[in-house]
């Protein structure tokens, strides 16, 4: 700050001392008295002085007042930290001079006064003028910049620069908040600054980009808050044409943003003043963590992460072709994976094919055939109901309007109102349908919701009808081949039955006896004898006949229904599907082992089905389903705590110790992960799913040439070279632990190449002494937190890249129960980066997360 008025005041006394001084030394001895009065003088002038420059020097060094300025050389700093600084900076590559707000240093600018009317020299002065506004003058006493508040005239203020960043400018008198930089913001986005809007007045705070590194004027791409009553963030060119939008919010994401389930973005919130404005900000839990979020020149988001004030991560949120607004125009739909990438709807068609054949999408499509309704006003008899056909993991249309129904209910208002074109439901949101041109759609690999899309009911009987077409048409090829092969079999055929009846004159009644035994073992396998058998009609009678409202979930082996035996008793079945990558193997491998396995936290098998083409396995019913429907769940994952999630992570390793030592069978699962851990009524965990369980004899490691199970919960050995043993298990059991505390898939890290597993994600952070940012924020408050922490830390044993380094299950249990004080520090560990799958066979495929948001980690550093 300025302390003109104090230098000045002393620049005088000394002058002042000075020529008193040399008076004394050249008069004669009778000026004494002289002397003393001087002496006198000066020492009464110190005291007027010294309590001026004492307080310059020591006043609160954050706030401007109406009789101070700021000159170019100068700068207000916040109090006690020094973190953020108000002051005069010039851009790269530039000689102009703006008023800003810097984090740190003046390259970390979040926040400029001037940024349409630069100085061009460095007279500029800050300072509060008399009718109590903010304002930056020139040389020339002109006014460049003001905060422009009105009614001020008869008000004193002063300014304050907060320990968040923001510049606030308060009435004197009654301390009340005149202006603030927080609602002025530029193009970048810190921690409790909000983007808001209101529903009434229209009012919007806008984020503007620059129009380049060297010129912070604003530019062409801005963001806002939209869509008020299911709220989404919008990218607009021009403030006026749509770019990007995230999609609506469902209390914890964006639900057309696939990478805010990463922990990257994580710590952004929806807030209410209430009915009329909607506002979204983040923040970090750690307050050591600080973050700005730029919405760069070429309409772009950059994050940068500080840590303790060391910067430890820079990340670029490009936009690819599939993520600008409308690029497949109306009734389209965007798949980034596909070339080309946009397409009609299923019943739609290009409005205009030649631009579609240049690619060039934007005219949309038109539907083919007139819905109900449609018909109805055209005065057609046709009453056949439409129907809704179902797109997975879509990014759902803009313009979204929200009906207050349940689930059950949403597709069936849907049908009733003949203006709604599709619904969809999200558990956070609710009901969402559409009544206008459905724009802006895109297929995701993972992540968004199932659309349910409205379309005239002989759009499936065509479908249908060509499926039976095309049927009819590879029978008759198949014909073809035969007849025109049949001269050549034939021979072969008759051969075959010649010497198959030769054999079997020459056959013994104990051969006969014996290939009976054979058939009958193929239609009843031995093992089936120890478990309880079960009639088809009965399963099919206690599932309603397999009613889809009965479905539990779907596995790789098929699906799984809820059902009532006639006692009462509730069952869950497991039906082997006949397309299923298992089969019959898998089913008899899994009666196998877990019939002979008792354990309170292992599923019990109640006994199975096997009645021709059908193979059931029943279970006991689990009410709580699995594991992932609670931790990756926006809303359920609140009702995990940590004394749960400690439960439950104490169970499975129960679990999985008895698997490995106590059960009279040594078992290795080989697919543990969080959708095969099922919950009963009380939350204790109970480990299901043994198709791919192997018995173990006690070798260090067997190999197998068929490696199946889950990527991404495959250790490093078995993944690459076959090589599995009880430290497999133990490796996915690590994976688990990071999963049930972070509250994020294994799996969701994948975008691209360059992205990390929560493997790799973790153990960054952990390396950065940042692990705190690993925690769900729903147990990060429970007091708990070197628990916690304990907990990351046996996690990172397990998952070691070595096998032999990992623990065994005893060692885990002791450690998690504390009988074991300390703990060794973790080596490297496995899967750090992304691995490739291809070379990998799934018996359970998991989704991989696929974003087509191009994301670039530009600086990953450690501390």
């Amino acid at each position: 700050m300025n302390h003109g008025i104090d230098i000045n005041l002393v620049n005088c006394t000394v002058a002042w001392f000075k020529k008193t001084s040399s008076h004394y030394i050249h008069s004669s001895a009778d000026t004494v008295t002289v002397l003393s009065t001087n002496i006198m003088g000066f020492l009464n002038a110190l005291l007027i002085v010294f309590p001026i420059i004492f307080l310059g020097l020591t006043s609160a060094t954050d706030t401007l007042t109406s009789s101070q300025s700021i000159r170019d050389s100068e700068t207000v700093v916040t109090s006690n930290d020094s973190v953020f600084k108000l002051g005069f900076f010039s851009p790269q590559n530039s000689t102009h001079r703006y008023v800003g707000i810097w984090y740190l240093s003046d390259s970390n600018v979040i926040w400029i006064a001037n940024r349409n009317k630069p100085l061009l020299d460095s007279s500029g002065v800050l300072k509060i003028s008399k009718d109590g506004n903010l304002v930056l003058v020139d040389g020339k006493n002109h006014v460049i910049w003001s905060s422009n508040v009105s009614n001020t005239a008869t008000i004193t203020s002063t300014a304050q620069l907060s320990r968040s960043g923001n510049l606030v400018l308060k009435d004197d008198s009654t301390g009340q908040t005149l202006w603030e930089s927080f609602k002025h913001p530029c193009d970048s986005a810190v921690p409790t600054m909000r983007i808001s809007a209101n529903r009434i007045t229209g009012e919007k705070i806008r984020f503007v980009s620059r129009k380049s590194a060297s010129d912070p004027s604003t530019g062409y791409f801005s963001a806002s808050l939209e869509r008020l009553d299911a709220p989404e963030v919008f990218l607009w060119i021009n403030g006026t044409r749509p770019y990007w939008r995230t999609g609506p919010w469902n209390g914890r994401i964006f639900i057309g943003t696939p990478l805010m389930s990463t922990g990257y973005l994580y710590g952004w919130n929806v807030g209410y003043e209430g009915n009329e404005t909607v506002y979204l900000t983040y923040s970090f839990a750690d307050p050591s963590s600080f973050g700005i979020l730029t919405l760069i020149p070429q309409g772009k988001l950059k994050l940068v992460r500080y840590y303790n004030r060391k910067h430890t991560l820079t990340l670029d949120l490009g936009i690819s072709d599939c993520d600008v607004y409308g690029t497949c125009g109306a009734f389209g739909s965007c798949n980034g994976q596909n070339s080309p990438i946009c397409s009609c709807l299923s019943g739609y068609e290009p409005r205009n094919q030649e631009e579609w054949s240049r690619q060039n999408w934007t005219s949309g499509c038109v539907r083919k055939v007139p819905l109900k309704c449609e018909r109805f006003k055209n005065g057609s008899e046709d009453e056949q109901e439409d129907q809704f056909l179902k797109l997975e993991t879509m990014k759902v249309p803009d313009f979204a309007e929200r009906l207050d129904v349940e689930e059950g209910q949403c597709g069936t208002q849907c049908l009733q109102n003949c203006s709604c074109l599709a619904y969809a439901y999200d558990a956070g949101i609710g009901c969402l349908y559409w009544t206008r041109d459905l724009i802006d759609l895109q297929k995701f690999q993972t992540a968004g919701v199932d659309l349910y899309i409205r379309l005239a009911r002989s759009e499936f009987q065509s479908s249908n009808a060509q499926e039976h077409t095309n049927k009819t048409r590879g029978k008759r090829l198949i014909i073809g081949i035969t007849v025109a092969t049949a001269g050549t079999i034939i021979f072969a055929i008759c051969a075959y039955l010649a010497i198959r009846r030769f054999n079997s004159w020459k056959g013994t009644a104990k051969d006969s006896e014996n290939q009976s035994q054979r058939v009958t073992e193929v239609q009843k396998p031995a093992k089936l004898d120890e478990l309880p058998l079960f009639d088809f009609e009965v399963v099919a009678n206690a599932t309603d006949n397999f009613h889809l409202a009965n479905t539990l979930g779907k596995g790789g082996f098929g699906p799984v229904y809820k059902g009532l035996l006639p006692d009462g008793q509730e069952i869950a079945v497991k039906r082997l599907a006949k397309a299923s990558g298992q089969g019959l193997e898998e089913f008899m491998n899994e009666v196998g082992v877990i019939s002979k396995l008792q354990h309170r936290n292992l599923v019990k098998l109640l006994g199975c089905c096997v009645e021709g083409d059908e193979k059931m396995l029943i279970y006991e019913f689990m009410p709580n389903k699995s594991l992932d429907a609670f931790i990756f769940d926006p809303l359920r994952q609140k009702l995990l705590d940590w004394t749960k999630r400690f439960n439950i992570i104490e169970g499975v390793a129960r679990g999985l110790l008895y698997l490995h030592r106590d059960s009279r069978l040594k078992i290795i699962h080989r697919d543990l992960k969080a959708s095969n851990i099922l919950l009963d009524a009380e939350m204790n965990p109970k480990i299901s799913d043994f198709g791919l369980a192997r018995i173990y004899k006690g070798e260090d490691e067997v190999n197998t040439k068929r490696v199946v199970g889950t990527y991404g919960y495959m250790s490093p050995e078995y993944a690459m070279e076959g090589l599995f043993s009880e430290k497999s298990d133990i490796y996915s059991f690590g994976v688990l632990l990071l999963e049930i505390i972070s509250g994020k898939r294994n799996t969701s890290f994948r975008n691209d190449d360059q992205s990390l597993s929560l493997i790799g994600y973790a153990w960054n952070l952990w390396n950065e002494d940042n692990i705190s940012f690993l925690v769900d924020p729903e147990i990060s408050a429970s007091g708990s937190e070197n628990h916690i922490f304990r907990c990351i830390h046996i996690a990172f044993l397990c998952v070691q890249e070595v096998a032999k380094t990992r623990p065994t299950m005893t060692t885990v249990l002791s450690m998690l129960n504390s009988e074991i004080s300390h703990l060794p520090p973790p080596r490297q560990v496995g899967f750090v980066q992304k691995q490739s799958s291809s070379s990998l066979e799934s018996s359970s495929q998991e989704n991989q997360f696929n974003s087509n948001n191009h994301v670039t980690l530009t600086e990953m550093q450690g501390r």
